[in-house]
Formats: structure tokens, C-alpha cells, sequence
């Protein structure tokens, strides 16, 4: 039987490590790290990340600045506030809740936003970065996953790693972190050939595909690490719902050596990772070394 990942535990020890070198900077540099969300428009699921992003920033010693703008914004106006929070010396790290209304240019908009604020690791700038083994901001959930393993495993180098998804903000980016750590990585999809066999292969499977409970049991390699990035919502019992990953839990906990559950897991991190990223910036920003 797997071993659970407690992805929750995690967060919560790293968010108590942030809470410390908060209190840390503020007594060396008079510094409080500020972390401004922007949404535009109602996205009911939008709306419950940005009030649970600004409550945990919060919880360790951040300034939150929320900015909610009508679903008719125009993509100038937006455009304008990231200019302001890029000028702003409070806001240290800015993320704009996506997706956005079909009017406003997702890529317009990521490319407006400073690269020494981008917690999110989305511009090309900081993408280049991690492609090329420089320093940057790194994708929050690929970046928690890349701490899930390290903790459990230690040591990944010589470990093959299968990323089944090719997403700019999971299978990429996380590819890219398991190659800086010596493992031999391949990038798997929905249209792969032969892909349980590919699975398979994987000594460390992170499932970052979109489709509730597509890898099996009988895909995973005995003893594997699986990471379940996904999180999907399926009909239950008695109309009722339900969240489950893009692994079958059931079935794979009999065979893998450890496993992330949904929810629980992936979720938990990606959350204290933006935390932990607006940290690092609050130190670059004001010329001083975050020592971890």
C-alpha cells in the first residue's frame, strides 16, 4: 500500500517557515512583503483562490492588495493597474487571477507584469530562465510538486520521470525542474503513443493531463512516486460531486510506493509556493539574498 503525500502538512510547514523570514526581513530592512491579486470579473472559482490567497498572505505577514475589476474592463484599463503596481514599491509580487474575460489578452497581459514580480513564473522572461537552468520565478504548482518529491525522495538524479501533460503552467515547467535535478525526463500527452507502457518506465510519474481518473493502477511501475496534479469534479452519489485526480487513486495506491491524494495533495502547495515566491522577491527587489 502507497504511502500518502501529505501535501496539506507540507504547506503548512512551509508557510510557517515564510511566517518566520517575514518577521526576519521586517526586523533587517524594515520590509513587509506585499502581494497584490487582480481579478476581473465573477468566476465563482476565481473568486474563492483570490480570497484564500489573500488570507494565507496575510496569515504570514504580507500586505494583500486585492484589486476586482468588472467583467467589462477593458484590456487598456487593466493593462494601466499593472503599470501602477509595477511602479509600486509596496507590491513586491503581482498575480492576475486567470482565465480572463475573452476581450483581454492573456498574453498581453503576462508580458506587462514586471519579471521581478511575476510570482507567478508565467513571463517569457522568467519561462527562459528555468529553460535555461538560470535563476527566476518558477510555476507555483510545478514548484510545489518539485518540493513534494525532493522532501520524500531526496536525492531525484538518475530517476526516471514521466510528465504526462505539455501545459506551459504544469508538464512543461516541471519537466524542466526534474531535469535541473539529474533526472532523465520524458514529456507524455494525450496523444502519445502506447502511454500506460511509457508510464510504465517512470520511476517518478507526475499526472498533469486534465482527465479525471485516466491513469490506471496497471500503468504505474511498483514502488513508483506519483504526483496527481489534476483536479477534477465528477457526479457522486445522489447528485452530489465530488473531487478526484487525473490518477485512479484506488487502484494505484495498490501499487505505487507513494502517491499525492486529491484533495490534499498538489492542491495545498501551490498556494504557499506564490506565498514563498513573493518572499523571494521582496529580497531581490531590495537587493538582499534569500537564504533558504
Amino acid at each position: 500500500m502507497a504511502e500518502i503525500i501529505d501535501g496539506k502538512a507540507f504547506a503548512e510547514r512551509l508557510r510557517a517557515k515564510i511566517k518566520r523570514h517575514t518577521g526576519e526581513l521586517f526586523a533587517k530592512a524594515k520590509v513587509i512583503p506585499g502581494l497584490a491579486v487582480v481579478l476581473v470579473g465573477e468566476d465563482p472559482a476565481s473568486q474563492v483562490y483570490v480570497r484564500n490567497k489573500g488570507k494565507q498572505a496575510k496569515e504570514v505577514g504580507f500586505n494583500s492588495f486585492e484589486h476586482k475589476l468588472s467583467l467589462d474592463t477593458s484590456e487598456q484599463e487593466l493593462l494601466d493597474l499593472l503599470d501602477q503596481l509595477n511602479q509600486d514599491k509596496n507590491v513586491h509580487g503581482i498575480l492576475v487571477q486567470l482565465p480572463l474575460p475573452q476581450h483581454i489578452s492573456e498574453q498581453k497581459v503576462i508580458d506587462r507584469i514586471n519579471p521581478e514580480k511575476d510570482v507567478d513564473g508565467f513571463h517569457i522572461s522568467n519561462v527562459g530562465k528555468l529553460a535555461t537552468g538560470l535563476e527566476g520565478f518558477v510555476p507555483c504548482t510545478p514548484l510545489g510538486c518539485s518540493m513534494l518529491l525532493k522532501d520524500y525522495l531526496g536525492d531525484l538524479s538518475g530517476l526516471n520521470a514521466v510528465v504526462v501533460g505539455r501545459s506551459n503552467i504544469v508538464g512543461k515547467p516541471m519537466a524542466a525542474l526534474l531535469l535541473k535535478e539529474s533526472c532523465t525526463v520524458t514529456i507524455a500527452h494525450s496523444r502519445t503513443k502506447d502511454l500506460p507502457n511509457v508510464c510504465r518506465a517512470a520511476d517518478i510519474l507526475v499526472a498533469a493531463v486534465g482527465r479525471p481518473q485516466m491513469i490506471q493502477g496497471d500503468w504505474i511501475k511498483p514502488g513508483a512516486t506519483v504526483i496527481d496534479v489534476g483536479i477534477n469534479r465528477i457526479e457522486a452519489e445522489e447528485g452530489k460531486s465530488r473531487l478526484v485526480g487525473d490518477v485512479d487513486f484506488v487502484s494505484a495506491q495498490s501499487v505505487a510506493g507513494a502517491i499525492t491524494p486529491v484533495p490534499g495533495g498538489v492542491g495545498p502547495m501551490t498556494i504557499a509556493c506564490l506565498l514563498y515566491n513573493t518572499l523571494v522577491a521582496a529580497h531581490r527587489i531590495n537587493g538582499m539574498e534569500f537564504v533558504d
